[in-house]
């Protein structure tokens, strides 16, 4: 009987804007469903990516982790460092073979193409052992062109194919044949992944494993072959035609509906960002999650923190989850009260504000460094604004406010304000924090906090 390795794709869902907590969970009712691979995308992310595959191979142990990696020249190696504590790794090698897509999204002629084929699979085969070749737009490819990327991929060491219907435009018999055509050519497993756009996915997948395919890439929601139906044919035709799986069907349909209700209800109303613009503020942790977990959303929140900083806000972390549920805006304070804590190059000795409705904002505000006072006056677009270019003209140097925000901590008419600043230097996010019964006071004490910070880091 033909076992039919399944290959989940869920994670790797175009548009899906999944929170960290969500990503594990999913690899986590995979892993326990028994599918034989987890596909996850192309790293784009940086730290944030690299932590989400490090966090799930903690606990993926029998299903194989794939990660995929394109043209971009970073790509290998962060595929590569994420993979490196994982218990079976897999580095997908993903092109378009069409001539539109290697002209518009690889920017590259076919005997260029053949030529990084060739290159990347064996800098992948290189450092990792198991190496899949992804033609993701194959039946759009030419015929002999494709011959030659597949042949190409497993001369360089591939130990897997996989050809793609993206477009659905071949039906169930004749994308059979197209897959057997890939397998005659070549003497490694064929994997294949079939779009679902005209409700044909299950049945091309099946029929192609009846002509020699060896793998079929499923998936829970979008666009692709069900994993709960393929898996139902399986088992009602399996005995039939000779062929079987090792998931495990007795949990399919419990675990199919948790991840799909992750997938389909628990984002469905949520906004997708682009990678590596607004960070996601949605964040809803609770004493149950691990320091990974608080982590990564520290990242997504835009911090690039040190592991002592990281073990810092943690601790804190714990504290506050004790009480209540953390948010976006509670890890903001919690980075800015505990991490990257440093000795004050700039000290605040006086400030006076005047404003009013009939006159401009001014500041005047003298520092103190290295035992000098430097005074500073300036007059802006309220009292916050001149208080922060009074400080500019101290310094000598204009930071990009990120973000500024003032809440009250405690109740009555003295009140004691907490401000938070973020200015961004070189990239970097450097979050102050500053307390007080005047606002005004705590928002030139966080901003000032902030500045000592990018003072003492850049030092």
């Amino acid at each position: 009987m033909k076992k039919i390795v399944i290959s989940d794709t869920t994670l790797c869902k175009e548009g899906s804007a999944y929170t960290f907590k969500e990503k594990i969970e999913i690899a986590r009712q995979l892993e326990r469903l028994s599918v034989d691979v987890i596909e996850l995308p192309e790293i784009r992310n940086g730290k944030t990516d690299i932590l989400l595959v490090r966090t799930l191979s903690s606990f993926v142990k029998n299903a194989i982790l794939s990660v995929a990696v394109g043209v971009a020249p970073d790509s290998l190696d962060n595929a590569l460092q994420a993979l490196s504590g994982a218990s079976h790794s897999r580095i997908r090698v993903e092109v378009p073979l069409s001539p539109v897509g290697m002209e518009y999204l690889s920017h590259k002629k076919p005997p260029k193409m053949l030529e990084f084929i060739s290159s990347a699979v064996a800098a992948a085969k290189q450092a990792c052992a198991d190496v899949e070749f992804c033609a993701v737009d194959a039946t759009r490819a030419e015929s002999e062109f494709l011959k030659s990327a597949v042949v190409a991929a497993v001369s360089a060491g591939a130990t897997q194919v996989s050809v793609c219907d993206s477009a659905a435009e071949m039906m169930p018999d004749d994308f059979a044949r197209f897959a057997a055509g890939i397998k005659e050519i070549c003497a490694v497993p064929v994997s294949v992944r079939c779009s679902d756009k005209n409700g044909l996915a299950c049945a091309c997948a099946i029929l192609a494993v009846r002509a020699g395919a060896d793998c079929v890439k499923t998936c829970v929601e979008g666009d692709g072959v069900s994993l709960e139906t393929f898996l139902g044919m399986i088992q009602n035709c399996g005995n039939t035609y000779g062929f079987s799986s090792t998931v495990r069907v007795t949990e399919l349909h419990r675990t199919v509906g948790q991840i799909r209700w992750i997938a389909g209800n628990s984002k469905s109303d949520r906004p997708v960002a682009p990678a590596a613009s607004v960070p996601d503020q949605t964040i809803h942790l609770d004493k149950s999650d691990d320091q990974d977990a608080v982590t990564a959303a520290v990242m997504n929140l835009g911090y690039d923190l040190s592991e002592e900083d990281n073990g810092r806000v943690y601790e804190e972390f714990q504290r506050v989850a004790d009480r209540k549920t953390v948010g976006a805006k509670e890890l903001e304070a919690i980075v800015a009260s505990v991490a990257l804590q440093v000795p004050a190059s700039y000290k605040l000795k006086s400030y006076v504000i005047n404003n009013g409705n009939i006159i401009s904002a001014s500041a005047q505000i003298t520092l103190e460094r290295d035992g000098k006072e430097l005074p500073g006056i300036c007059i802006g677009d309220g009292p916050m604004d001149a208080a922060f270019k009074a400080i500019e003209q101290i310094i000598g140097h204009h930071y990009e406010l990120d973000d500024f925000q003032i809440q009250s901590v405690t109740e009555g008419k003295e009140a004691v304000g907490s401000a938070i600043v973020k200015l961004r230097s070189n990239g970097r996010l450097y979050s102050g924090n500053g307390i007080s019964t005047d606002i005004v006071g705590a928002g030139i004490r966080a901003y000032i906090n902030a500045v000592n910070k990018i003072v003492y880091e850049e030092a």
